[in-house]
């Protein structure tokens, strides 16, 4: 038992049912399994292999440092007051200009607000777009976190499965027009487009091209999260589906949390001004503002040229490790286990033989030193078992080869158990 469950445990040793005051939304709400994941792997000396987290070494401290001074000397006024709830104008329009020149989405399309991460803009689109009931297709495996976000408004949840061109687009066709035989209707579609989480993979051009095409056809939108479009180590770059988007439908998510760093919780949503107002409003009522100081700084971040100039850094520092893991992997895993080979972004996703569960199989690789996330989270109905998300950003290259051999036995045990 945790000191927190001990610390619950002691409070709750009293007369009062504190359940019963709890809303029904809220009696359903469950941790997050990574969290809780984190917190066993905190606890020993565990090779974590785990979280989404960054590296701290790519954290730009010294330019942090440099323009918070500058803030503070010259803009204080701004930056310490209450900010407008859609943002720092000025970070805004440096956003948006950044975006028209990296992935060619004019300026005169799109509008931007900034979120508290966007984590925040998942919530906020769930709170504006989905009733209970509605039709929201996302891919299988999906983003924990969104999951999460957008369960509380009650949606039916449709998962299209993947593989490494990204979300079947042929199987949503499929998908939509049976719905449409039935009389019922998609909302949105939701997609990490571009090195995907957890898998790693990428949609192809054709299939965001197509998915804008049937998003026309049968009359939904798209939720296009792309928090890891910057992290490239390998191959072209793919436009967003953003790009090809002459009607509005797509909202774009954006967040400085790979970028920058994530302890400043900010993150932009890029839409049609009719959508940003609606969610502009839905966030009144959340906080207000996201974080002034941090849009200050981060306006800077981007208006000086620092953003542009600390990317391929970042990519330099990511990508011995990506490679780290591939090669460990290669080296290491039995036969029969399969794995994304991703050209960016933070994750590798691993499928194991049917027969292996890997949320069974994760407490014995933590008693061994080593952590991954099952991939059953991932599933909108948790119809998967045989799977697992592996970071490669957060830990050195010699480590992340120890903790790669380290799970290939705990595997191979696992698989000698089956046969036996």
């Amino acid at each position: 038992m945790t000191m927190e469950e001990k610390l619950m445990k002691k409070l709750s040793s009293g007369s009062l049912d504190f359940e019963a005051y709890f809303s029904e939304k809220a009696l359903e709400m469950k941790a997050s399994e990574i969290r809780e994941l984190l917190k066993l792997v905190e606890a020993g000396d565990v090779i974590s292999l785990a979280g989404g987290l960054p590296a701290p070494e790519t954290f730009p401290v010294e330019t942090i440092k440099k323009i918070a001074v500058e803030v503070l000397e010259k803009h204080a006024d701004k930056a310490l007051q209450y900010g407008t709830t859609k943002g720092f104008t000025p970070l805004r329009l440096a956003l948006a200009n950044w975006m028209e020149k990296r992935y060619g989405i004019p300026t005169s399309k799109v509008e931007i607000m900034m979120v508290a991460g966007s984590q925040q803009a998942l919530d906020l689109i769930g709170r504006v777009f989905i009733n209970p009931g509605d039709i929201v297709v996302v891919e299988g495996p999906t983003y924990l976190a969104a999951l999460n976000a957008f369960k509380y408004y009650g949606p039916e949840f449709i998962s299209i499965p993947m593989d490494h061109d990204g979300m079947r687009i042929d199987l949503l066709e499929e998908k939509l027009e049976e719905l449409r035989k039935q009389g019922k209707k998609v909302k949105f579609v939701y997609t990490v487009s571009t090195f995907q989480n957890p898998a790693g993979v990428t949609m192809s051009l054709e299939r965001r091209k197509r998915l804008i095409e049937l998003a026309r056809e049968y009359d939904f939108i798209i939720v296009e999260d792309s928090p890891y479009a910057e992290l490239r180590y390998s191959g072209e770059p793919i436009p967003p589906i953003k790009h090809f988007d002459d009607e509005g439908r797509v909202i774009y998510l954006g967040t400085f949390s790979k970028i920058l760093a994530p302890g400043f919780r900010l993150g932009w949503i890029a839409a049609h001004p009719h959508f940003i107002r609606k969610m502009e409003i839905a966030k009144q009522a959340v906080d207000l503002c996201a974080n002034t100081l941090s849009q200050v700084i981060a306006w800077k971040y981007v208006e000086d040229g620092y953003l542009d100039e600390h990317i391929p850094e970042i990519i330099e520092f990511y990508r011995p490790r990506r490679d780290a893991m591939l090669e460990a992997l290669e080296e290491f895993m039995p036969e029969g286990v399969e794995w994304t080979k991703p050209d960016g972004g933070m994750f590798i996703w691993v499928v194991l033989p049917e027969g292996i569960d890997t949320k069974l199989m994760a407490e014995k690789a933590i008693s061994r030193g080593v952590a991954y996330v099952p991939g059953e989270a991932f599933f909108a109905h948790r119809e998967v078992k045989n799977t697992m998300r592996l970071n490669f950003t957060y830990v050195p290259e010699e480590t992340i080869r120890e903790g790669v051999k380290r799970l290939g036995e705990v595997i191979r045990e696992e698989l000698e158990a089956l046969k036996g």
